[in-house]
């Protein structure tokens, strides 16, 4: 579909709260995660990094979330996340909305995720560790809050410039 701005730290609009897609609006839900498919794609081959994408990050308030694990798509729509159990760990976490800064935050070790796919269809992810902060970042998008907000402290900071533009 097309390559789309990614909105940066700053912005308002990454702190709405995305509404669920009907199944009436498939076809939106497509167009949506082909331009998170393209979006990513670009900004992977400007940082050589990046796995998974909220639609509010390219201003579509919904709850879309798009991963692309070694190239293996994953569309995740209407999105429930659930945590196993209570166990947590500090990941520096960084974002496509704020490339080279990384925020140290707390995430839990464990959690699914219960969600429609393209056609439709009820699935579920269970997600531990890297993958399970990945996701829990993307779901926290959806509801308009920011890695920044989630800081440990005002010390859980720092620039990564190899994920800066190359």
């Amino acid at each position: 579909m097309a390559v789309k701005e990614i909105l940066l730290l700053g912005d308002e609009k990454l702190y709405k709260v995305s509404k669920e897609i009907s199944k009436g609006e498939v076809g939106k839900a497509k167009q949506i995660i082909a331009d998170l498919h393209d979006t990513i794609m670009d900004f992977r081959k400007a940082f050589g990094f990046a796995r998974a994408i909220a639609a509010p990050q390219i201003n579509e308030h919904y709850r879309i979330i798009y991963m692309n694990l070694n190239d293996e798509p994953i569309a995740i729509i209407n999105p429930r996340l659930e945590f196993i159990d209570e166990q947590q760990f500090e990941v520096w976490d960084d974002c496509m909305s704020f490339p080279g800064l990384e925020v140290k935050v707390h995430r839990y070790q464990k959690c699914k995720i219960f969600y429609k796919d393209l056609a439709w269809k009820d699935c579920v992810l269970e997600f531990t560790g890297d993958l399970s902060e990945l996701i829990q970042h993307e779901y926290d998008h959806l509801d308009g809050i920011l890695a920044v907000q989630k800081a440990i402290d005002n010390k859980s900071f720092r620039i990564n410039k190899n994920k800066q533009k190359a």
